[in-house]
């Protein structure tokens, strides 16, 4: 699907706009049309798919469950979740609400948020075959890291003082009620609890939507694969915290940025800092972040920030390091 999507915009901006081929208008709003489409549709779908299975959910029974397992087990098993489920950095937002609504622990859902966009069967066989079985292991262990320690660092900061998604807890006299009274909802109940809350939530993001991808497409059309390499490709110690830093405000999913680190390595970048530089342009986004805003506080956005920019760099001087020494 997502290649139609692709086709679809190319023929806005070739046929209908008639841009220059190989422009970085062309090209920036070609991604700008294809990615809202994109993050519209997977947000339609999932914001839906979520709210309908939620109307019938037994909030006090995941929480219970939840509360009888070591909290470890639910960073594991968020991370683990994330690393099998494609979305990218804004389609994992719907999820990360869902959980937030059903009373999840926050560090366990930031878990999964972290993670996914990071992770899938696809970045895996991709990797596998451009950097080695090797390396693409160690990818993987660092992006279940990254989420797993996120979750505790965020569990530690008590960050759902820092949300302003707020979910009423049930009353204890009502909670059983409750649950009885969601076991038997209609199809057609289910249905219209979904929509509502499709409705609502769009309400509040749509806006954000098109100024963080058109930021997005801004940077892709002109930021130039050249300049990064040139920069960063020295091996300097600060060039992973640049390369990071640079790769935050980005947007892309894993699959697409493989063919990037590609060229970017064949072009001398070292490996370390080019998985570095992806890690943080597919684990977290300038879209994400603006969508963030209106459920986090601003000084949790900049506790994930710092964050993902140190944990990431140290992912990076790691990898520099096993690089080398294979050679």
């Amino acid at each position: 699907m997502f290649d139609i999507l692709k086709q679809f915009a190319g023929l806005i901006v070739d046929s209908v706009l008639r841009l220059p081929a190989g422009c970085n208008c062309s090209s920036g709003l070609q991604f700008f049309i294809e990615e809202t489409i994109k993050i519209f549709l997977l947000l339609t779908v999932m914001i839906y798919v979520i709210a309908w299975l939620r109307a019938s959910l037994n909030v006090e029974k995941v929480r219970d469950y939840l509360k009888g397992k070591n909290r470890f087990f639910g960073y594991v098993t968020a991370a683990s979740f994330g690393a099998v489920t494609p979305f990218c950095s804004c389609s994992s937002i719907p999820l990360f609400l869902g959980f937030t609504s059903a009373r999840i622990p926050v560090g366990i859902t930031m878990s999964f948020l972290i993670t996914s966009p990071m992770i899938n069967e696809a970045v895996v066989v991709m990797l596998g075959g451009l950097l080695g079985v090797k390396l693409t292991m160690i990818y993987v262990i660092f992006g279940m890291l990254a989420g797993i320690i996120g979750g505790i660092f965020f569990d530690i900061i008590k960050a759902e003082r820092f949300l302003t998604f707020k979910v009423e807890p049930l009353p204890a006299s009502d909670a059983g009620a409750a649950t009885a009274a969601s076991s038997k909802l209609s199809l057609r109940d289910r249905h219209r609890f979904a929509v509502g809350e499709l409705k609502d939530i769009m309400k509040r993001v749509w806006l954000w939507i098109f100024i963080g991808v058109g930021i997005g497409a801004f940077i892709h059309g002109f930021v130039p694969q050249a300049y990064i390499v040139e920069h960063l490709g020295g091996g300097q110690w600060w060039s992973v915290p640049a390369a990071v830093g640079l790769g935050i405000p980005l947007y892309s999913n894993a699959t697409g940025m493989i063919p990037v680190i590609d060229v970017l390595i064949r072009k001398g970048l070292p490996a370390g800092t080019a998985l570095a530089f992806m890690m943080s342009t597919v684990a977290v986004s300038l879209p994400e972040f603006v969508m963030l805003k209106q459920v986090m506080k601003t000084r949790m956005l900049i506790y994930f920030f710092v964050y993902l920019l140190i944990f990431f760099t140290l992912c990076g001087w790691v990898l520099n390091l096993v690089c080398n020494n294979q050679l």
